[in-house]
């Protein structure tokens, strides 16, 4: 592929992803799930000159639990950082955060398209084939949609795929250079006959990729680690392996380090750790509220004492999530054909080219994939349930577009063969892919639009009723918040705190004397509790039933807000007036 084709081709499949994201932020006008609006919120706050700080504290076990509170204590900023970029531009508005995700989510299009043309090439494809299975790559990936929903979040998800898919062709390359070099130098190093190593340049980037990554989510760790596995293959046949090895797995190291390193002074002063303790406490958890505990926070006792058996269940439910609702729910019939055929498209290489024979594109993404997946299912196998696994799976719905693309290429070779057709029609596979895509997006994507509106029209009349300063109502407020000095306790802390700009703590899923607690230890305390009537926890029922300490919560009415008529019924407040 010449150097005008593949600029023609890459512009192309951004363009065409770059229109279907646009469009689809237009349906998607409100930050679902609740995280997003977190990562909004922070940039928000930056721009305002609050610094990094959130309004809600979602979670108990990193202190200091006070306002203003220091973000990020699990999650990390890149993607806050780059959602200020048109937020400062164009208004501190969910809209405009949206700006950056949708031009990363276009360029994770792209990526999947260079993917697919390094696979081509990898099995020797002939160059029309070549180029269908790179465009089609492209194009696929542009209109799938678990990519598209995910591209209109200004969360991690894109941000952390991009940076994935960016770092497993590095990888790719690297090991391309190192067989054309003629293998690996005896005292380590890339061989690159005349000059010197040759990826050294590459290994650069590479751990400058992994550094943001690091920057984006905890999952960065599973990509350094599947580089130490790729670096493994390519020495096992040297009568030396360590020297060769580290030399391609320190520079890299040393410079996603680097990059990582300021942050991690900043946690250090801002929580006295540089590590996300509380993320691995998650892998603790025995239910997904345990996030939001307070006095009853996951131990390795409680751990344990939960039992074989219901360990295995948890890990059960967690590795059915991840396949079913995850990886194939929404990217149906694409998704199962993908998955399904992986296995078949790791073995069958027939057709490689004999110089590439032991290079393959899609072996580092692989690697990733299975590590992420098998970690996020049996080491937190309820925070998967939560969206661990969901955040961290954009690459590995790439690696399924491309597997299915494969799967279709071959039957249809079969099916060209078997009945004597002597025009190509390597095509066809993508254009199946593509009309499946769309077809199943054009069903699906509405029905995404209406729930985020539907939420977004509760946190309207949420901010009506409590008095948000932003409030076009304010006769109609039942609470105040303004006359609140303390936070407010609610199930949806993140929300809430974006629809009223004022400070709220998560809501455990605990005793009413637990919440009491809760509500005395801030100061000044809390002194109300908003809660979804169907929260399906023990709140609301456990002052519904009367047990010990729900006196203390005294029921308030809110108002029908006229302009969304019968939105906050299932909404309850009550006031706590107990000491």
């Amino acid at each position: 592929m010449g150097r005008r084709e593949a600029l023609l081709s890459a512009g192309f499949v951004f363009l065409v992803a770059l229109v279907v994201r646009a469009w689809t932020a237009t349906q998607v006008t409100f930050p679902r799930p609740e995280d997003v609006a977190y990562y909004v919120g922070v940039a928000r706050n930056l721009l305002e000159g609050h610094g990094l700080t959130s309004d809600a504290i979602w979670s108990f076990g990193t202190p200091p639990l006070s306002f203003p509170r220091p973000a990020f204590e699990v999650w990390l900023p890149l993607p806050t950082l780059l959602a200020a970029i048109p937020m400062a531009l164009f208004g501190t508005t969910f809209a405009a955060a949206q700006v950056s995700s949708v031009l990363i989510g276009s360029v994770v299009a792209v990526l999947a398209w260079r993917l697919g043309a390094d696979v081509a090439a990898a099995r020797g494809f002939t160059p029309g084939r070549a180029r269908t299975l790179a465009l089609g790559s492209g194009l696929t990936a542009a209109v799938y949609l678990p990519l598209v929903l995910a591209s209109v979040q200004p969360d991690s998800t894109m941000l952390f795929a991009a940076f994935t898919l960016a770092a497993c062709l590095v990888m790719s390359r690297i090991e391309r250079e190192a067989l054309a070099g003629g293998g690996l130098r005896d005292e380590g190093g890339l061989r690159d006959e005349g000059g010197p190593p040759a990826s050294r340049t590459l290994l650069l980037v590479l751990g400058l990729l992994i550094g943001l990554a690091a920057l984006t989510r905890n999952e960065a760790i599973w990509l350094g680690l599947t580089w130490a596995m790729v670096t493994l293959w390519m020495v096992r046949r040297r009568p030396s392996r360590l020297r060769p090895w580290l030399s391609l797995v320190v520079t890299p190291a040393v410079v996603a380090i680097i990059v990582f390193a300021p942050w991690a002074v900043r946690d250090w002063i801002e929580f006295g750790s540089p590590f996300p303790g509380q993320a691995l406490t998650n892998a603790l958890s025995l239910d997904g509220r345990d996030i939001f505990a307070w006095q009853d926070r996951p131990t390795v006792s409680r751990y344990l004492e939960a039992g074989l058996g219901k360990l295995l269940e948890l890990r059960w439910t967690g590795t059915v999530h991840n396949i079913v609702s995850v990886l194939l729910l929404l990217g149906v019939p694409l998704s199962v054909v993908g998955l399904g055929g992986l296995p078949s498209v790791v073995r069958g290489r027939s057709g490689a080219a004999s110089s590439q024979a032991s290079v393959d594109p899609l072996r580092p993404l692989l690697a990733f994939s299975i590590l992420t997946f098998l970690i996020a299912s049996l080491v937190f196998p309820v925070s998967t349930t939560w969206g661990t696994f969901l955040h961290a799976s954009g690459a590995i719905h790439v690696l399924l577009v491309i597997s299915a693309l494969l799967v279709l290429d071959r039957v249809i070779l079969w099916v060209g063969a078997r009945r004597g057709w002597t025009n190509p029609v390597a095509w066809l596979g993508p254009a199946f892919a593509i009309a499946g895509c769309l077809l199943f997006s054009a069903v699906l994507l509405p029905a995404d639009g209406r729930g985020a509106r539907d939420v977004a029209d509760r946190y309207a009349a949420i901010g009506i009723a409590f008095g948000s300063p932003d409030s076009m109502s304010p006769a109609e407020a039942a609470i105040d918040l303004r006359t609140e000095p303390g936070p407010v306790i609610t199930d949806f802390p993140i929300w809430f705190a974006e629809a009223t700009r004022h400070h709220t703590l998560a809501l455990p899923n605990e005793s009413p004397a637990s919440v009491l607690d809760l509500a005395r230890s801030f100061d000044p305390p809390a002194r109300l509790l908003v809660v979804d009537a169907a929260n399906g926890g023990v709140w609301p029922a456990a002052i519904l039933n009367g047990e010990p300490g729900s006196e203390c919560f005294v029921p308030l009415e809110l108002p029908d807000v006229h302009d969304y008529p019968g939105v906050l019924d299932g909404v309850l407040a009550f006031r706590i007036r107990c000491p």
